[in-house]
């Protein structure tokens, strides 16, 4: 916000965070991409499909160059310097040895980049440093067939222009393990819209993480030749590398325990609105007014929702603050996480706005641009407010007011005025243990 603040505090930039540093990268401008297809098993007739889509989104999106082999060779340390991500294109068996390996973990730990396709699951067995990479082992697959694909998380660039639920024709894998508790799930299958899903009703399919120094992201989807024409799965697909090589930020942190609050009681105060899209958006129009939850106050909990700015746009989202419908209350009483990337430290982007700015250079290196996606978790616990922006943390503040108390309050988004839109979807909190009483 800019004109909403009556107050005056400290402008103290945080210095270093807790979470590692940013993953290395090759120094070498545009990035590239290596395409790995050996197979020691079963062959994908859609090989070849796949490393043309490659080619033909890095070349359309100018975001990274393409080389393609099936020489295990190409797994040593100095060769493997030179890409941002590796692409295991539906590899099956045992495709590395034990040297080769051994050069891909370095890579991986240097901060290197892993992208899994479809059989990449059903891919080296007895190589446990590689299991934790691809996330989950292959176990069987039914015929191919339709299923629904319920999009989980839609922030990160592999899924934030998909539908809620992507209806698709493919091969749908079952893996000999759930994922969920060491990955972030962008997409799961809904097993009552298809015949053989063996996980139980909790299937995931697609899913990115972080992994000892690098990142990777993985999608059962693509045994079809079908899929590298469909531009729903091109769009999946150049998503998941752009996270890969870096060009997109996203949190890919494992997620659970959380309750949405889209649909629950939110009431507009003051002026302007916010219009809600079919699938659960809420984009603000005209200002100065507040959107706020008033279904319930919260005491100690993680609230996490995705937004995107167009342009310059101003914004924030408000916590601890006493129900009212006078939107000065929330700035009188409690704090605004700001969403405005061109204002002074204090009022930009992650700052806990007036009071102390984000560490601008952990921000600025978590944060994706207007027209894309970012997801913010505000933590609060006692009067601690920690704020993360794409999985990175960017702030770290402690209030001392008694008169802002943030141990019991309700959460709120700002519309601030004509001329700035911001979007905001996927609205949830997870309450957590209430410290000090």
């Amino acid at each position: 916000m800019r004109a909403l603040s009556a107050v005056a505090g400290a402008t103290l930039l945080l210095g270093a965070l807790a979470e590692p540093a940013a993953l290395a990268r090759p120094d070498h401008g545009t990035p590239r991409v290596l395409v790995f297809s050996k197979t020691a098993a079963f062959r994908h007739d859609s090989i070849p499909d796949g490393i043309t889509a490659i080619r033909e989104l890095g070349t359309s999106s100018g975001e990274f160059e393409t080389d393609a082999t099936e020489d295990a060779t190409a797994f040593n340390t100095a060769n493997l310097r030179r890409y941002d991500a590796v692409v295991f294109l539906s590899t099956t068996g045992n495709v590395l040895d034990e040297t080769q390996q051994a050069a891909f973990e370095g890579y991986i730990r240097k901060g290197g980049a892993y992208v899994g396709i479809h059989a990449a699951a059903d891919t080296e067995y007895d190589w446990p440093f590689y299991g934790g990479l691809v996330g989950a082992y292959f176990r069987s697959h039914p015929a191919i067939q339709p299923a629904a694909t319920v999009v989980e998380d839609r922030a990160h660039p592999a899924t934030s222009a998909l539908p809620p639920t992507w209806h698709r024709t493919d091969e749908w894998y079952d893996y000999r393990s759930n994922p969920r508790s060491s990955v972030r799930v962008l997409a799961s299958l809904d097993e009552s819209s298809y015949s053989g899903g063996g996980m139980n009703g909790d299937h995931p399919i697609a899913w990115c993480q972080t992994y000892q120094g690098g990142r990777a992201f993985y999608t059962g989807a693509g045994h079809t030749k079908e899929s590298y024409a469909d531009p729903a799965y091109r769009g999946h697909l150049l998503g998941g590398i752009r996270y890969a090589i870096g060009a997109a930020r996203a949190d890919c942190r494992p997620e659970s325990g959380y309750t949405t609050l889209t649909d629950g009681d939110w009431r507009q105060a003051g002026p302007g609105s916010f219009t809600r899209a079919a699938d659960g958006t809420w984009t603000s129009s005209g200002g100065m007014g507040l959107l706020w939850y008033a279904g319930r106050a919260f005491t100690s909990y993680s609230l996490k929702l995705d937004w995107k700015v167009t342009g310059d746009s101003n914004s924030g989202v408000f916590v601890g603050f006493p129900p009212s419908d006078d939107p000065w209350s929330a700035v009188d009483n409690g704090y605004e996480v700001q969403i405005d990337a061109t204002d002074v430290p204090e009022r930009t982007t992650g700052a806990v706005y007036g009071f102390k700015s984000a560490d601008l250079t952990r921000r600025d290196r978590a944060l994706n641009p207007p027209g894309e996606w970012n997801t913010y978790e505000i933590r609060v616990e006692g009067e601690r407010l920690r704020v993360w922006l794409n999985g990175v943390r960017i702030n770290d503040f402690t209030n001392r007011d008694p008169a802002r108390s943030l141990r019991d309050g309700h959460i709120g988004l700002q519309n601030h005025g004509a001329g700035d839109e911001v979007s905001f979807r996927d609205i949830r909190v997870k309450e957590l243990p209430v410290k000090g009483r």
